[in-house]
């Protein structure tokens, strides 16, 4: 996706249960379903998003199409790191959001401002900056958020991280640009942001 025309954007990328959730109440996610035919839209479109482990174990590489920046909380970060892979994404820009100063490694920048770094990013040249999580991060982000791209898979948590975790009431409109929905019960949603916050 060419991005050189436009402003760089803040997509909110990530799955969801139907109930909106993006992970359990632990923070587990393992109950999406790990295989399927939308696969095959998140390796065309989406590689920039698979962590390096990923990429490697499915043969395909990132090409910077479409995002050159991720942001994560750093309970979206600590699973790489419990796993001992101390930076997931090198072919992006990583920037963990975390309020504790902390001991991270040489290819992570932290921000204890999450939405001054956003709107630093947007002022300086670049592509798609990606928001890989959580919901209280993306709470903290609402009205920076340019783009909404949903997986949201065929089951309900009942209880759960939420997309947005603790945001405080005020409506916001999107419009839906493009959904498809795949025989594993996945929908792929698409939504841009139509208003400016309440």
């Amino acid at each position: 996706m060419d991005t050189s025309d436009r402003a760089r954007e803040l997509t909110y990328y990530v799955a969801a249960s139907l109930d909106g959730c993006i992970a359990a109440p632990d923070g587990d996610f393992g109950a999406f379903p790990q295989a399927g035919d939308h696969f095959d839209a998140i390796l065309a479109e989406f590689a920039d998003t698979l962590p390096i482990h990923a990429q490697t174990a499915l043969g395909v590489a990132a090409d910077g199409s479409r995002f050159d920046t991720v942001l994560m909380g750093w309970n979206t970060y600590l699973p790489a790191l419990d796993a001992g892979i101390a930076s997931p994404y090198p072919h992006l820009r990583q920037i963990v959001a975390t309020r504790t100063e902390r001991q991270v490694d040489a290819a992570i920048e932290t921000t204890a401002d999450p939405v001054a770094t956003v709107r630093a990013l947007k002022d300086s040249p670049g592509g798609g900056i990606w928001l890989a999580g959580g919901g209280a991060l993306a709470a903290t982000l609402i009205d920076e958020i340019d783009r909404l791209i949903l997986k949201v898979n065929p089951l309900v948590f009942g209880s759960g991280i939420p997309l947005f975790a603790g945001a405080a009431y005020a409506p916001r409109t999107f419009e839906l640009v493009t959904s498809r929905s795949f025989e594993s019960g996945v929908t792929i949603a698409q939504y841009v942001r139509t208003t400016s916050a309440a």
